[in-house]
């Protein structure tokens, strides 16, 4: 065996069309192809066929090309949609496509079980399933090499069978053989058509088998399109013909649906037929035996289910634990189902699992990233087309069932995203971000922001989150699902470029560790408040620039003049700032929380407040806060008129709030007012004026200096100024 490699290095004939071929040609050929018949009537028939097998076609095509673009390993499906879509989803399809593999073992013997217990009687149906079951576990779990070679024999038993059937239906009209057991009798209701095609389309599912041989093929990316497509096209043909035989040998509907074995009745061989059904029977689900335990080892090697599960024994890897599992499944499969209740079971997992396998295609083509370049084209078109498909018929077949199945795939997903797996492979989720991200920012590129759709697009500079956590506690509770975070820090140029990644990846884990989604953005300077300025101005792509500074108060005296120009710049740059000031203590969220807005009907700051309470209360930790709109009058006689003016905007904005205003006492500044009235607020919303354009430097400081003294002994306090060129007081007027 060449260095490298592991398994049994099966060709294209042996390793792919062969098992597919006998899975497809099978128990739904023999024993349910004049039942469908019987049911819908030629033409639908036709369309049966035709519409399964281009739904296989169609994932045979988006399977040449995943497997012509990559490196094939055992799983099959599992895989391709692992390294395509990431493990979670991997897995979500993985978990299921087994149970259907394996599910597929129990139908393939309960056909075989059925025509056996019909032919011969006194031996009953379930005995024949254990019985057969054990013998298929014997040959797979010590030689898939010896179970596949058993293969030829039983392709050579289906094509007589085929040849006397073929034969039997073209020679000259006469009575079928008669067979009591077999004749007629009160005949099945009919079924509805998409009942009728769940029951069919296992039929076409054989591609399954020789997917899950993936990993033991000696050159996968020849042999899975090559074995696949001729696979289905060799079907397709034979599958157009048995209808067209059978309508003109039998035309009685009422016979077809109610004798499982007119294929046998018609051939001028009958035995053929019978050693025909068996064989392909016995292969199908001794293909399945060896390839469902295969999806699950290569589960148990990515860490999915537990790796013990997946331990190789022998020459070949046989995953001989995850046999027996499967044996265990299968069993319980043939005590508790019929044939036509696992057909639809089998149709749902396959639909699903072909419908991800072929968007996958879809979306890699779409994507067009320099690795994909597949040897095997398909145009993505098609593949999607085959997604679409898959989606469709199964919400014909069953809509509960196919809320099931996803119920059940988006259950194993989040699963997986809770276990955080780390997979050592690429896949193509980020390339499918980028491609969102171009699509969208290109679109909003040429819209401009308009108070209706104004979001926050908040940048923190908290510097290490451990020593600010409230600066980012805050704008999440204010960000979080409504616009977007980036946490940012200013690190000194003379760090190594390691330590600053590793600082980023620590910033990251620790915003994870408490659930805020956020970007990081480390920013390289000596002087921190420098650092800071160019931040501003260059963070940011496109329409996605910050629109809102989210700052501390500066804690050092000498910084005042520094932190004054970083806030003239924002300004200037036509950015929101928020300056928060911690407070004695922090925000208290338990018991009652206040958030007091003191309000001003001549400022923008007002209106954005306003939406930042209102976003605010949105959050987990404030949605019980009580908000209570603020404001100071200079005279009792002015209290009413401005205790209705505000409740009657809070009726037309729809804002639940309370208003309070409150009458300046003679000789008393506004901000002791402000002091009493907000003591024990958990949080004080208050703006800030904005600089006058030709105001000088030491003005602005002189007023930052004061308002920084005036809230000082404040409990925590938000400072806002709103500068973005959005009327943010259209937030809160009706719509027209």
């Amino acid at each position: 065996m060449p260095a490298g490699r592991s398994g049994y290095q099966f060709g294209t004939f042996q390793g792919v069309y062969t098992p597919s071929i006998l899975t497809i040609l099978g128990v739904i050929m023999y024993l349910r192809f004049g039942w469908v018949l019987g049911q819908v009537g030629l033409i639908e028939t036709l369309g049966i066929v035709l519409l399964s097998t281009s739904v296989t076609c169609l994932t045979g095509l988006s399977i040449s090309a995943l497997a012509t673009n990559m490196k094939i390993g055992k799983g099959g499906t599992y895989y391709m949609i692992s390294r395509s879509l990431g493990v979670e989803a991997g897995a979500a399809v993985g978990l299921p496509i087994f149970l259907a593999q394996t599910l597929g073992i129990s139908f393939y013997v309960a056909g075989f079980s059925e025509s056996v217990a019909t032919l011969f009687p006194q031996f009953p149906a379930v005995t024949v399933g254990v019985a057969t079951l054990a013998v298929l576990l014997a040959l797979a779990y010590f030689s898939a090499n010896l179970a596949l070679r058993i293969q030829y024999p039983v392709m050579v038993c289906v094509l007589i069978s085929l040849v006397s059937f073929a034969l039997g239906a073209l020679r000259p009209a006469s009575p079928l053989p008669a067979a009591p057991e077999l004749a007629a009798t009160a005949a099945p209701p009919l079924q509805p058509f998409w009942s009728v095609f769940a029951v069919f389309f296992p039929a076409v599912t054989g591609i399954e088998v020789g997917l899950a041989m993936s990993g033991d093929l000696k050159n996968p990316a020849r042999a899975l399109p090559w074995g696949t497509l001729g696979a289905v096209g060799t079907s397709l043909v034979i599958y157009l013909a048995i209808p067209l035989l059978l309508f003109r040998a039998v035309h009685d509907p009422a016979l077809l649906r109610s004798n499982f074995f007119i294929m046998r009745d018609i051939a001028i061989w009958p035995e053929a037929v019978v050693l025909g059904l068996w064989g392909a029977a016995l292969s199908s689900a001794l293909g399945a035996m060896l390839g469902a335990p295969r999806t699950l080892q290569a589960l148990a090697e990515d860490g999915v289910v537990p790796a013990r599960i997946g331990r190789g024994f022998g020459s070949g890897n046989d995953p001989r634990l995850a046999t027996m599992i499967c044996f265990a499944i299968a069993l319980a499969g043939i005590l508790l189902g019929g044939l036509n209740a696992i057909a639809t079971l089998l149709t749902l997992f396959f639909l699903t699992a072909y419908g991800l396998l072929n968007l996958s295609a879809a979306l890699e083509g779409v994507i067009g990233s320099p690795a994909w370049r597949p040897e095997f084209r398909c145009p993505w078109p098609l593949s999607m087309l085959g997604a679409l498909l898959c989606l469709v018929l199964a919400f014909m077949i069953s809509p509960g069932g196919t809320f099931l199945a996803t119920l059940v795939t988006g259950g194993v997903y989040s699963l997986m995203r809770r276990r955080q797996m780390k997979a050592y492979w690429g896949d193509m989720r980020y390339g499918i971000l980028t491609l969102l991200a171009r699509f969208s920012l290109y679109r909003m590129a040429r819209r401009e922001p308009t108070a209706r759709t104004w979001r926050p697009n908040i940048l923190v500079l908290s510097g290490s989150p451990s020593a600010r956590w409230y600066l980012i506690a805050l704008a999440d509770a204010i960000s979080h699902g409504k616009g977007f975070l980036t946490v940012a820090a200013i690190v000194p140029e003379r760090v190594p470029d390691d330590r600053v990644e590793n600082l980023g990846d620590s910033i990251e884990e620790y915003l994870t560790k408490r659930r805020v989604p956020a970007l990081v953005k480390l920013q390289t300077a000596d002087d921190v408040l420098e650092g800071a300025c160019a931040l501003v101005k260059t963070y940011g792509f496109g329409p996605l620039e910050p629109n809102t500074i989210l700052l501390g108060e500066t804690e050092q005296a000498h910084n005042v003049a520094g932190y004054v120009r970083l806030i003239r710049m924002v300004a200037g740059t036509r950015r929101n700032l928020i300056v928060v000031r911690e407070g004695d203590e922090s925000p208290q969220l338990s018991g009652e929380t206040r958030i007091d807005l003191w309000w001003s009907h001549t400022s923008q700051n007002a209106s954005l407040m306003l939406a930042l309470a209102h976003l605010l209360r949105t959050s987990p930790e404030w949605m019980n806060a009580r908000l209570i709109l603020k404001t100071i009058v200079d005279s009792a006689e002015d209290q009413p008129e401005a205790t209705r003016g505000l409740a009657d905007f809070l009726k037309r904005s729809r804002v639940e709030a309370e208003v309070q205003v409150l009458v300046r006492e003679k000789g008393a500044e506004v901000f002791q007012t402000i002091r009493r009235s907000s003591s024990g607020a958990s949080l004080v919303f208050i703006g800030m004026r904005a600089p006058e354009p030709d105001e000088a430097a030491e003005s602005y400081s002189r007023y930052y200096e004061e308002l920084l003294s005036h809230t000082d002994g404040f409990p925590p306090i938000a400072m806002v100024l709103a500068s973005e060129d959005i009327e943010f007081d259209r937030i809160f007027a009706s719509p027209r």
